[in-house]
């Protein structure tokens, strides 16, 4: 009998989470669709991937509060018994520049899109390490490692995610789990289609590829990070960004 792997990809909703969640479940994972506000579109989702033959299954958390997590981390051990792979994806942006900037709007961003990985990474690790394998993908992004007018907060939380990735993957080296993050960069999702026509086009042209970058090429990348073949990658920030930044 062969015992299908469990992925919790955060945030898994909409967008880049929604897809990677539907795209785990083709790959033959059963999927935990986390969601913070928005239950009806969590469990379309899960209508999705039941459709296509897959198990998905809606488990609300905000990835900024701990006990929430914790829940989050039970409840899929509850049901499945197990956590293979864990995609730290939720996250939140709110432009402002620095000095109009309240405390508010910086720690909201920070709490969700750094600290919300902390929190997943260090519950699902504790199963982890009691099996002795794991995979741990978080989803950075390429404003971290650029910066861009009125981002601070978001540049900030991105860029955080680089040094927890190298630092935990060390960690946990010896442990049959890796830690890697997937640095993207404008795709026809999200945060790209809120900008105005003029900015998308200026930002295609700094694009060597001349296009943006679609979703499964990014669900492509994601899935052999957590297959067996990339068990010796791990520490490592890939760019999927089409030479934007190199």
């Amino acid at each position: 009998m062969i015992v299908k792997k469990v992925a919790i990809i955060t945030g898994a909703s909409r967008g880049i989470g929604k897809e990677i969640a539907i795209g785990l479940s083709k790959a033959g994972y059963k999927v935990i669709v986390n969601y913070c506000n928005r239950k009806d579109l969590a469990e379309k989702v899960v209508e999705e991937i039941s459709s296509n033959g897959g198990e998905g299954f809606p488990v609300k958390a905000d990835v900024s509060k701990i006990n929430e997590v914790k829940e989050l981390i039970s409840t899929t051990l509850d049901k499945y018994n197990r956590i293979d792979v864990l995609v730290n994806n939720a996250g939140i942006y709110k432009d402002s520049t620095i000095v109009k900037m309240d405390n508010k709007t910086w720690n909201d961003v920070i709490n969700v899109n750094l600290t919300g990985t902390f929190n997943c990474t260090k519950e699902a690790l504790k199963h982890m390490i009691k099996r002795k394998e794991g995979r741990i993908v978080n989803i950075s992004s390429v404003v971290g490692q650029i910066g861009i007018f009125g981002t601070s907060n978001y540049s900030a939380s991105k860029a955080g995610l680089f040094g927890l990735t190298k630092a935990v993957s060390k960690e946990v080296a010896t442990k049959g789990i890796t830690v890697n993050s997937l640095c993207l960069g404008y795709f026809e999702t999200g945060m790209l289609k809120q900008l105005p026509k003029n900015i998308q086009k200026d930002i295609l042209n700094q694009i060597p590829m001349k296009r943006f970058g679609s979703l499964p090429e990014v669900v492509d990348v994601l899935a052999f990070l957590c297959s067996p073949s990339a068990g010796y990658i791990t520490g490592q920030i890939i760019h999927i960004n089409g030479g934007y930044y190199m």
